[in-house]
C-alpha cells in the first residue's frame, strides 16, 4: 500500500475510533445517571471499585474527555495500531487496545484523584470497557468487509512486475510477504525482452490494475514506452524510483513548482509532529522560564557575590547544520578558563574533540553545585525562545570542537536543531566518555525521532537532573 493511502487509511480509522471512544464515554455516563433494572447489575460491579460520589450533568465529564480522546488517539498510533496488515489478527488487535483502554483509564481515574474532582469511578471503568468493546466490533465488522472484498478482488492489488530479472528479485520476494496487505503479483515481465504488445496482452489476459517498473539497471527510453502504454490503459504505474543506493537517507517524492522532485533525506522529515514540537518548544520554553526565574535569580546572585567576571558565560556553539549561535550559560568556571584549557588537556577524559575533566579545578565551588543539578543550563531556555535550540536534540557542542570532528559522518548531529537534553543525557550523561558513543546516541535519536520520543526524554531528564546524575 502506498503511504498516500496508508495515511488515508490511518486518518479514517482514527475518526471513527475517536468517535466509538466518545461514544463509550457518554453511554457509560448515561447507564450510570439513568440505571434502570436491566443495567443496574453491571452499574453495581463496576461501583465496587470506585466509591459513590453524586453523578452530575455530562458537561462535568465532558470537560475530561476533550483531553482523554486525542490521549487515546495518539496511544493508539504509538502502540502501532494504525500500522497492522490490512486483515490483522485478532490477538495483536485485542492486545494494543487492552493496552490503550487500561492506560487510558488509570490516567483518567488519578487525574480525577488529583484534581478532586467529584466524577463517579463507575463512569470512568465503564468507559474503558464499553470503548474497548465497541472499537473491537468495528474491527470485526471491518475484518468481515475486507475479507469479502479480498475474496471478490475488491481491495486487491493486482499488479505486473516489470524490468529485469537481478532488479526484480528482492522486489519479487518482499511483495510475496505483503500477500496480508492484499498485493498480489500477476504475472513478471523482463523490460529487455518483452515486447510492448506482450505487456498489453498480459494486461488484458489477467485483468491487473497496475504495473510495478523496478527499473533501476534499465534503460528510460524503455521505462517511458511502458508507462505510455499504461496511460492508454488507464493502469496505475508504480515506478521503483531507486536508481541509487542511500544508506540513510529516506526517498520521497515532492513537487518543486509543478517539477516532479525526488528527496533524500536523513533527517525527520516536516511533517504536523515537527510543526508541534515547535510550539512545544516555544511554549514549554516560556513556562519553565516563568517556573524556575526564582532560582535563576538566585543562580544570578550567587555567582556575581563568589567569583569575579559576568554572571552569564556567553560562548559560540554549532547550531543547525553548524551555523553558529551564541548559547547562555550561567558562569561556572574562572574568567580565565578558556586560557587554562591547554595546560590541561593532558587530562582530557573524552576521546575524539570533546574536552571534559571530572574534577575540572576552573570550576568555581557555587559552580559545581550549578552544574551537579543543571542549573547552569537553565539560560538555554532563552536559546530556545529565539529559536537557535530546542528543548530535545544533541547538546550544542563549542565550535572549535565541532571543526575537529574527524570523522565526516559525526556531522549528521548537527542536521536538527540542538537541544537541552537528548539520549545521552539520560543514558550516562558524562559517564559516557566515548565520543563516538555520545554520537551514535545522538544519531539513534534522529533516527528514530518522533514527538513521542521527545516527551519520553523530557520525563525521563526530570530524575536525571534531581539526582544529579553523571554530573561533572
Amino acid at each position: 500500500m502506498l503511504r498516500q493511502q496508508r495515511i488515508l487509511r490511518t486518518r479514517v480509522h482514527t475518526i471513527v475510533d475517536a468517535s466509538l471512544f466518545a461514544l463509550g464515554f457518554y453511554i457509560a455516563f448515561d447507564l450510570r445517571s439513568n440505571a434502570d433494572d436491566i443495567g443496574l447489575w453491571l452499574v453495581n460491579f463496576f461501583q465496587m471499585f470506585g466509591g459513590n460520589p453524586g453523578i452530575q450533568d455530562f458537561g462535568a465529564y465532558s470537560r475530561y474527555m476533550l483531553f482523554t480522546l486525542p490521549a487515546a488517539m495518539v496511544l493508539l498510533g504509538a502502540y502501532g495500531f494504525y500500522n497492522r496488515p490490512l486483515v490483522p489478527s485478532r490477538g495483536q488487535t485485542a492486545a494494543t487496545l487492552f493496552k490503550t483502554c487500561a492506560v487510558i483509564t488509570v490516567s483518567f481515574i488519578i487525574i480525577t484523584f488529583l484534581t478532586k474532582a467529584l466524577l463517579s469511578r463507575a463512569v470512568i471503568l465503564m468507559f474503558g470497557v464499553f470503548s474497548f468493546t465497541l472499537v473491537m466490533i468495528k474491527e470485526e465488522l471491518v475484518r468481515w468487509w475486507i475479507r469479502s472484498g479480498l475474496e471478490k478482488g475488491n481491495f486487491e492489488r493486482r499488479l505486473i512486475l516489470v524490468g529485469a530479472a537481478e532488479d526484480t528479485a528482492g522486489l519479487r520476494q518482499e511483495l510475496a510477504e505483503r500477500d496480508r496487505h492484499g498485493i498480489r503479483i500477476l504475472a513478471e515481465l523482463d523490460v529487455n525482452e518483452a515486447s510492448l504488445d506482450l505487456l498489453v496482452e498480459t494486461i488484458h489476459e489477467t485483468s491487473a490494475n497496475g504495473v510495478i517498473l523496478a527499473a533501476r539497471h534499465t534503460y528510460f527510453g524503455q521505462l517511458e514506452k511502458v508507462i505510455q502504454a499504461c496511460e492508454l490503459e488507464g493502469l496505475e504505474v508504480w515506478l521503483l524510483a531507486d536508481f541509487f543506493k542511500t544508506q540513510i537517507s529516506k526517498t520521497s517524492v515532492d513537487d518543486f513548482y509543478g517539477r516532479p522532485m525526488m528527496v533524500f533525506r536523513s533527517t525527520p522529515e516536516a511533517t504536523w509532529e515537527a510543526a508541534a514540537k515547535k510550539v512545544i518548544d516555544f511554549l514549554g520554553a516560556l513556562a519553565l522560564i516563568l517556573l524556575f526565574s526564582p532560582i535563576m535569580a538566585a543562580a544570578a546572585v550567587a555567582v556575581r557575590l563568589t567569583s569575579p567576571g559576568p554572571v552569564v558565560f556567553r560562548q559560540q556553539r554549532s547550531g543547525l547544520n553548524g551555523r553558529p549561535f551564541t548559547m547562555y550559560k550561567f558562569r561556572t568556571m574562572v574568567t580565565d578558563a578558556e586560557q587554562r584549557k591547554q595546560e590541561l588537556a593532558a587530562f582530557n577524559e573524552m576521546s575524539g574533540p570533546v574536552f571534559k575533566i571530572t574534577r575540572d579545578p576552573r570550576i568555581t565551588p557555587v559552580g559545581r553545585g550549578l552544574r551537579k543539578f543543571s542549573i547552569d543550563e537553565f539560560p538555554q531556555l532563552f536559546n530556545v525562545l529565539r529559536g537557535d535550540m530546542s528543548l530535545v536534540g544533541p547538546r550544542p557542542l563549542p565550535v572549535d570542537e565541532t571543526r575537529r570532528f574527524d570523522d565526516f559522518a559525526h556531522r549528521r548531529r548537527l542536521s536538527v536543531k540542538p537541544g537541552l537534553t537528548c539520549l545521552w543525557q539520560i543514558s550516562g550523561r558524562n559517564n559516557v566518555c566515548d565520543f563516538r558513543e555520545w554520537v551514535r546516541l545522538d544519531l539513534e535519536y534522529i533516527d528514530n525521532w518522533s514527538l513521542w520520543l521527545d516527551l519520553k526524554i523530557l520525563f525521563r531528564t526530570v530524575p536525571v537532573v534531581l539526582l544529579g546524575s553523571g554530573a561533572k
